[in-house]
């Protein structure tokens, strides 16, 4: 039996005439002649290898070949069908997955807007969000849970690219009335290292731009902390003073709290938008890209308008 030549004009043409139990009729519903629908049939028994239909002057019957079949030909109808508007579905956005990876401080301050932008375009589209530190981000994006990731670590192998995505500048968070918050020249290592120091936990991209910067001065450490909204609390408590990358800096925009920009050699966060070397992105997965390309924040604006806000 050769099932080589099975199409789905043939599997339509079968299901008509055997709901229809009349040449006539099935043929009007395909939109061809009798000879023409009478050929695809004869076509369809012979690839098969089997009678399909008891014909008669006044009667079309299914042999029991043929109710066995029309089972069959059901499913693989419904199963096209649902395939080809799966894929016209995905190819017009109006169904979907994207899954991203990014830094808590980017899906907290920047992301929001532009997906508030996307999902607008397209509500269809199921959204994943990973807020995870740099190291994940990039897990992700390897092990194929994330179609791209936004990343302190330039993550170019084999098997991923990296490129730049925006970069991030670091700013002096301190209590109003901190004396650091009156200088008027720029604050050095030294400045900072005279002061409690609230820390970034270690595995944080943050904290590693940071001690490089600093090295070899060592800090006053008074704490470590996992999370920014907690460096803020203490600080703000008058605890410590601590410095944050730019795109944190909506963390900061409190009462009794001001940021100051620091200007360190090599105190400079590069952000890059990581994903697979060799495989395309989904249509929907191409749409963010896209959408997240064009609108990469530009830190010193942010910093400024947080600045603007406080005074």
């Amino acid at each position: 039996m050769s099932t080589a030549h099975l199409s789905s004009r043939q599997i339509d043409a079968f299901i008509a005439l055997a709901e229809q139990r009349s040449f006539t009729r099935a043929a009007a519903l395909c939109h061809l002649s009798q000879p023409a629908f009478s050929a695809l049939i004869r076509a369809l028994e012979d690839d098969l290898g089997l009678r399909l239909f008891d014909r008669s002057t006044r009667h079309v019957d299914l042999t029991p070949e043929g109710h066995n079949f029309l089972e069959s030909a059901r499913r693989i109808r419904a199963e096209i069908t649902n395939a080809l508007s799966a894929v016209r579905d995905a190819a017009t956005l109006q169904r979907g997955r994207v899954a991203v990876a990014l830094l808590p401080s980017l899906a907290a301050g920047w992301l929001p807007a532009v997906l508030a932008q996307y999902r607008a375009a397209h509500p269809g589209i199921e959204i994943d969000i990973a807020d995870v530190l740099s190291e994940p981000c990039i897990e992700r994006v390897a092990s194929g849970h994330a179609d791209f990731a936004l990343a302190a670590i330039r993550a170019d192998t084999p098997a991923l690219q990296a490129e730049p995505f925006c970069s991030d500048g670091f700013y002096l968070v301190c209590p109003a009335d901190h004396p650091l918050a009156r200088r008027r020249k720029a604050v050095t290592a030294q400045d900072l290292a005279a002061w409690p120091f609230i820390h970034l936990a270690r595995t944080s991209s943050v904290r590693q731009y940071l001690e490089a910067a600093l090295h070899p001065q060592a800090m006053h450490t008074l704490m470590e902390v996992e999370q920014l909204a907690t460096v803020m609390g203490m600080v703000r408590a008058g605890l410590g003073i601590s410095v944050v990358p730019a795109l944190t800096l909506f963390h900061f925009e409190q009462p009794g709290l001001v940021t100051r920009p620091l200007a360190l050699a090599g105190l400079t966060r590069q952000i890059y938008l990581v994903r697979r070397r060799d495989e395309s992105l989904s249509v929907a997965a191409q749409a963010l890209y896209a959408l997240v390309m064009a609108h990469a924040p530009v830190p010193a604006q942010q910093a400024q308008q947080a600045h603007q806000q406080h005074h």
